[in-house]
């Protein structure tokens, strides 16, 4: 039987990558979408990831799990912190967009490039890659680079200038890192025309796919 797959959105501009990385990786899953757009909007103005918002994203993974779902993946990186919380409401599996990405990137590298396109991913992804850091004892270093106005040119239609610049991004921190991190779903656009990269690049899109459909498979296997 396919699995079906809630997705969680807080922008349009994650669908496609996520829809294009579920075709590519796991063509045979049925994807149903779950968006407010709200979320990222307040995220911007606020800075911070409020009560009320919280209370909207379990709202829209209640719809999810109403509508039959195996597993339900978050696509903004800024709520991975609060997927522990918003799962103790809930009994189908849910999962956040980057930690997969980010156990990989502390396994690749010890100096690490976090490259952000909203203010608040750029410090909670950093935070993240810390803990996990810490937990495997190991010792990182973490540059963080949040280029918002990336993000303000791609909401604006501008999706070139913002792939050119984050690409730019990408070449810089290569010189002095072993791996580079992009925060979000939104900018796995960017890494189509980079060329070669000296150094890794991971992007959540492909790792969090290849994550969810062997969590489910464990599942069935138990």
């Amino acid at each position: 039987m396919k699995k079906r797959i809630g997705l969680i959105y807080a922008t349009l501009n994650s669908v496609q990558p996520i829809l294009d990385a579920f075709q590519e990786h796991a063509p045979e899953a049925v994807t149903l979408n779950f968006m407010d757009e709200e979320l990222i909007t307040d995220l911007n103005r606020l800075g911070k990831v409020t009560p009320r918002m919280l209370r909207r994203l379990i709202h829209l993974v209640e719809k999810a799990e109403e509508s039959g779902v195996d597993g339900i993946l978050l696509t903004c990186s800024c709520f991975t912190p609060y997927v522990p919380i918003v799962q103790k409401f809930f009994d189908t599996p849910i999962q956040s967009a980057d930690y997969s990405m980010l156990e990989l990137a502390v396994e690749k590298g010890n100096r690490i490039a976090v490259i952000a396109t909203v203010e608040k991913a750029g410090p909670t992804t950093a935070q993240l890659i810390q803990e996990i850091a810490d937990e495997r004892k190991k010792e990182i270093e973490i540059q963080i680079e949040v280029m918002t106005e990336a993000f303000s040119a791609l909401q604006n239609g501008y999706g070139e200038k913002h792939d050119e610049m984050i690409q730019q991004k990408i070449r810089e921190v290569s010189t002095v890192n072993d791996v580079v991190v992009l925060a979000q779903f939104s900018m796995a656009r960017a890494l189509i025309g980079l060329g070669e990269n000296t150094k890794p690049v991971l992007t959540s899109p492909e790792v969090s796919v290849k994550s969810m459909m062997s969590r489910l498979s464990q599942q069935d296997g138990e």
